[in-house]
């Protein structure tokens, strides 16, 4: 069972029992505790199934639910049973209490494997409102017990434990939330859970001392809440990130949201301290001075905090500021690497361990020098050599930058390694990676030096760089272009430019950005990383270039600025596509699943800050597989496209079309001005889908094939989310799919219900067969002419234990979907078969040919199913020519080498094969011609027009004829009215079935038919 099924199972058992719990006041002691229960379980199981690294906590919180549930148990035992009338304090207490101290174990738990222990900023933005709140606990929940006089030392003490009890659980909760890592979906729903057991422990406590408190309210709800969210965050696949430290976030300086925070927790205790003095005297002047003192101490600490990371960042700007210049005065790499060893030494935190490395090593021959890549490596992964250079680290930052040989040999690859803390690392990353770069710019610049510098002679720097693809420009001072490569003809159409300005090869609109690139590099700042600009070529073609620029005016070989352009005008273009691929269907060109999900995300944020409404539409073809199944992929192709199609125009440019999955598609209507305005789209969608396609079946056949579909429509009206806002359409989609297709529908709350009970169908179906629920009625099949009953034909009914008899169309597309089908269809054939052997050895029914029984796709492709056949038959002793297989079109065109093999053997044992509703589905005539089958059933709305429309008068003629020709029997189905035999009769057509003749009836009943007349009545 997959994570969300096992979470939409719980809370719908989570809502069954809580609707127990208030509706039957009387049991609530039961249904209390199994909801408590039950969510332990459920904890459980998501351990087992998700097998989190560290399993203690959330075994802890197992046992919060179980002691909490103990603790419930035995109040009401006490009070329920012993007739004890609030008992206080009690042995009930004990567990009570027990939930506290487990609470806050767990949630440790997770704070030293998420962030660790030493990250003092969230340790000091966590206690500041804790501080806060613990106040106003003391005020208002123990302050009130520690002055009653009423009450004994260990009432008072237990009394005050609980609200101590919040504040510790509240205490670690926040310093959970508050440290530097990306929050997975388990722990806000954890986090929720233990707000909401919170928050509910103090109304009760408010309550208490009120006098008003009472079970069954409606404050149990919260903590059933707590229940609830705890087993939902086990039950999610993101709660194995709570313990695997792997959401490593860079530390940031606080922000507003924080401050904010902060700032109202230091103003509790001011506003305490006014309060009581509002209200008749100060009581908790200590209390209110203490805390007042500690948060008042927090802060200050948290802004020293502050202070020491902006100074360290200064200090981290100044030493890559030093470096930049040590760089630019190195002569050597070895000069640039000590420079750069230096550089780390300084921006990393005085007192912090840490590893540097730094190497050379040999590159492949051909490769691209200059470029650099950064990031984070795990130890581990590193070879075993450079492992061991990084002592007990964990984690470390890498830079690996590629630089041309000075000797003119094998370029070289240089490496840089930095392990450290992942705190730390986090902090220099940025640095680091500047650094880096500041480094491979140095290598590039003393490697490029060297190298002029060594190939003094001006003929032997031509012929260099008269090889390379890159374009290569000496420059003046008056920005005249005094020396051009001959790779200028390929990119700019021209080699005449010589005396040219430079600023004439590029669009007007990138001028600033070149003399900007020109003016850093003639300023002594160093060179510059490339800039992307727009160069004209030839006939004002626009290419788009990498420009870079280095000053070697002062080297006499070169004596001007170096600039170097390269076309990366199909790489661009390339990067484009790519982007396009990423963000569209490849087969329709509308927007994908992950594109469509952005643009809602944008939309819903917009429809928020604007007060208005966005739409979202789900479209999921009907019958899709048949016309893969039958026409082929191709086809099926060709019917996504046109559909594809008309659902973009439809939705029109101001709104998004999508394709998100294979015959799934998505509308999101933005800017909702009328109520009825998504409602609109959906039916023009229904009404553009409703005309049939033409597509192609490959062989040059044309078909004409419905293109209809199911839309669920949902706004984001009262949705919290659009999570919340995807599921409605889902399910209103799915409601359209249940009411018959070719439809659409508005998500309304009782839609989810009707999903809900439509899941429970399933579930049910499951038990059906085992449970002796499943039931059979027959229909005569008679002789057209004589009305003589030759066979019959068993249909499946089920006997729901609540809903009661259902026919097929209630459960047998719920059986196909769940795989209970199968196990239906072969009890169906047992007993079919049973029953018609005692018929038949009767006088009445021994004139009975054959019992026809329908086969479904999915079970006659079930392995093993020719055999089972076998085994029905030799167990209820039945011959093979006594039966008659019903099977659908798209099963004899689907998988047709294995399907026509197993029908081939069935027909080879003596069992006929009759295709069902013939004429529904997309066969051919040269199919028809050649498969193996006997019968041929016209479809009852073949029939119920032949009387009024000459049309189908002449079409079921022509199956009569074809068969006949084909030498194949003809049964024709759904015959109501005598006009309708006669007409069979008169065109040919040997049998029939209908309410003509009869209903589907019990066997008690047909062998009183069989007994009677079988002539039409």
């Amino acid at each position: 069972m997959s994570p969300a099924r096992m979470q939409s199972c719980f809370a719908a058992w989570i809502v069954f029992l809580t609707a127990v719990f208030y509706a039957f006041p009387a049991v609530s002691m039961y249904s209390w505790a199994a909801i408590g229960l039950s969510a332990a379980v459920a904890v459980l199981v998501g351990v087992r199934v998700h097998r989190p690294s560290k399993r203690l906590p959330w075994y802890l919180l197992a046992g919060v639910l179980v002691s909490f549930t103990a603790g419930d148990t035995t109040y009401n035992v006490l009070t329920d049973y012993l007739g004890q009338d609030n008992p206080f304090p009690s042995v009930a207490d004990v567990p009570y209490l027990l939930v506290y101290p487990m609470l806050a174990v767990a949630l440790l738990v997770f704070i030293r494997a998420r962030s660790g222990a030493d990250n003092r900023a969230a340790l000091l933005d966590a206690l500041v409102p804790t501080a806060g709140l613990g106040l106003l606990s003391w005020v208002f929940l123990i302050s009130p017990y520690v002055r009653d006089d009423n009450m004994g030392l260990l009432e008072k003490l237990v009394s005050a434990a609980y609200p101590l009890g919040d504040v510790l659980a509240l205490a670690m909760l926040l310093r959970l939330v508050t440290a530097a890592f990306r929050k997975p979906v388990a722990l806000t729903t954890l986090a929720a859970g233990v707000t909401g057991l919170l928050a509910t422990d103090v109304i009760y406590g408010l309550r208490q001392l009120e006098g008003t408190w009472e079970v069954g309210g409606p404050t149990d709800s919260g903590w059933i809440f707590f229940y609830t969210a705890v087993a939902l965050a086990a039950l999610h696949p993101s709660m194995r990130r709570l313990t695997s430290g792997g959401d490593v976030a860079t530390e940031s300086m606080a922000g507003g949201r924080r401050i904010a925070v902060m700032v109202l927790a230091a103003l509790i205790a001011p506003a305490v301290l006014i309060v009581e003095d509002l209200t008749g005297g100060v009581e908790d002047a200590i209390m209110i001075a203490t805390a007042s003192g500690l948060m008042f101490l927090l802060v200050m600490a948290r802004v020293a905090g502050l202070i020491q990371a902006q100074r360290d960042n200064t200090a981290r700007e100044r030493t890559l500021r030093m470096s930049a210049a040590d760089l630019v005065t190195a002569n050597s790499e070895e000069e640039a690497g000590e420079a750069v060893s230096q550089a780390v030494a300084a921006i990393v935190p005085e007192g912090e361990d840490y590893r540097f490395l730094y190497f050379r090593a040999d590159a492949e021959p051909g490769e691209p020098t200059g470029v650099l890549r950064t990031g984070w490596v795990a130890v581990a992964d590193l070879p075993p050599s450079i492992a061991a250079e990084m002592g007990d680290f964990e984690s470390a930052l890498f830079g690996e930058a590629m630089s041309a040989s000075i000797s003119g040999g094998t370029p070289n690859r240089n490496h840089a390694y930095l392990a450290a803390d992942d705190s730390v690392l986090s902090a220099l990353q940025a640095s680091f990676e500047a650094l880096m770069a500041q480094g491979t710019m140095a290598v590039e610049r003393i490697t490029l030096t060297a190298e002029i510098n060594r190939r003094s002679s001006e003929d032997y720097f031509r012929a260099l760089i008269q090889s390379a693809s890159d374009v290569i420009l000496i420059v003046g001072d008056d920005e005249l272009i005094r020396y051009a490569s001959p790779s200028t003809l390929p990119v700019f159409g021209r080699t005449d430019l010589v005396g040219t300005q430079l600023i004439r090869l590029f669009a007007g609109t990138d001028h600033a950005e070149l003399r900007a690139l020109l003016e850093q590099a003639t300023s002594g700042h160093g060179s510059r990383d490339s800039v992307d600009l727009t160069a004209i070529s030839g006939e004002d073609l626009l290419l788009q270039v990498e420009v870079t620029c280095r000053d070697l005016r002062a080297d006499p070989a070169v004596g001007g600025l170096v600039v170097t352009i390269r076309d990366v005008t199909e790489r661009r273009r390339l990067e484009s596509d790519l982007a396009h691929q990423a963000y569209h269907d490849s087969l329709t060109g509308l927007a994908n699943r992950l594109r469509f999900q952005n643009r809602l995300e944008q939309a819903a944020l917009s429809a928020e800050a604007t007060r208005s409404l966005v739409g979202v539409l789900f479209v999921d073809l009907d019958d899709f597989k048949e016309v893969n199944d039958t026409l082929g992929h191709g086809a099926g192709d060709q019917l996504l496209i046109a559909v594809g199609k008309r659902i973009a125009e439809v939705a029109g440019p101001m709104n998004m079309a999508a394709r998100t999955g294979g015959d799934e598609f998505a509308v999101l209507i933005e800017h909702i001005t009328e109520p009825d305005e998504v409602e609109r789209v959906a039916q023009g969608i229904v009404h553009a889908l409703s005309t049939p396609i033409e597509v192609s079946d490959g062989t040059g056949g044309l078909h004409l094939v419905s293109g209809a579909a199911s839309v669920g429509v949902a706004t984001s009206g009262d949705a919290a989310g659009i999570t919340e806002l995807l599921r409605r359409a889902d399910v209103a989609m799915y409601v359209a799919k249940t009411d018959g297709k070719r439809t659409w529908r508005l998500y309304r709350d009782e839609l989810h219900q009707e999903m809900i009970r439509r899941l429970e169908m399933r579930s049910a179906l499951n038990e059906a067969v085992p449970g002796e629920q499943m039931r059979l009625r027959y229909q005569p099949i008679v002789d057209l002419p004589t009305g003589e009953v030759v066979g019959l034909e068993a249909l499946v009914r089920w006997q729901h234990p609540a809903r009661g008899l259902l026919g097929p169309n209630e459960f047998i597309e719920l059986s196909e979907e769940n795989g209970s089908v199968v196990a239906i269809g072969g009890w169906v054939l047992r007993e079919a078969l049973r029953t018609f052997v005692n018929w038949h050895s009767s006088p009445a029914g021994a004139s009975l040919r054959y019992m026809s029984v329908n086969v479904s796709a999915r079970q006659f492709r079930t392995p093993g199913f020719v055999d089972q056949v076998r085994e029905v038959l030799a167990e209820t002793g039945a011959r093979p020519e006594w039966l008659l297989l019903e099977i659908t079109e798209s099963l004899v065109l689907h998988d047709a080498d294995q399907v026509w093999a197993d029908l081939r053997e069935l027909r080879g044992m003596g069992i006929r094969i009759a295709i069902d509703d013939f004429g529904t589905g997309y066969s051919s005539l040269s199919y028809l011609s050649q498969m193996p089958v006997d019968v041929l059933k016209i479809d009852k709305s073949f029939i119920d027009d032949i009387l009024h429309s000459t049309q189908q008068m002449a079409l079921v003629e022509t199956i009569v004829s074809l068969a006949r020709t084909l030498e194949l029997a003809v049964v024709a189905e759904g015959i109501e009215l005598d006009g309708h035999r006669q007409a069979l009769v008169g065109m040919g057509c040997p049998y029939g079935q209908g309410y003509l003749f009869s209903k589907p009836v019990t066997a008690d009943e047909i062998h009183q038919l069989l007994a009677g007349t079988t002539t039409p009545r």
